[in-house]
């Protein structure tokens, strides 16, 4: 089963674990993506993400499917919070389970890279002197 949003209200870590647990999955795998308080030693206030979610949603739907063929994933939850973002609150939550830990882990390391690469999210750092948009690709 795959579970994917992008939204508004605050990320449900709990959720997001308990939907992927299987009784066949050797390994769950989490990432979890959270504002932090300083980009390049500058002072982060506050982040803010935009999306065009339909296009959002699609990409990161083939993601999970990619994922479920190759690494013969369980479940996979993706969840992306758009909207202003207070440093420490939770920006992105990715669960996946699979019949391995290393599957897992590596299952994980590919959503969350693909997704900073290719879904259309966009991310606006808000500094004490300004604000920027920031690139996708790290």
């Amino acid at each position: 089963m795959i579970e994917i949003k992008i939204k508004e209200e605050k990320l449900d870590c709990g959720f997001c674990l308990d939907f992927v647990r299987h009784h066949e999955a050797g390994g769950i795998a989490t990432f979890i993506g959270t504002v932090r308080n300083q980009t390049n030693g500058k002072t982060v206030e506050r982040l803010e993400f935009e999306s065009y979610i339909p296009m959002a949603e699609k990409e990161m739907l083939k993601i999970a499917q990619f994922i479920e063929s190759k690494w013969d994933a369980h479940n996979i939850c993706i969840h992306h919070r758009i909207g202003v973002l207070e440093v420490g609150e939770t920006a992105v939550v990715i669960a996946i389970s699979t019949p391995h830990r290393k599957a897992a882990f590596e299952a994980c390391q590919y959503a969350i890279d693909t997704l900073k690469e290719n879904v259309p999210i966009w991310k606006k750092e808000f500094f004490e002197d300004g604000e920027v948009w920031v690139a996708t690709h790290p």
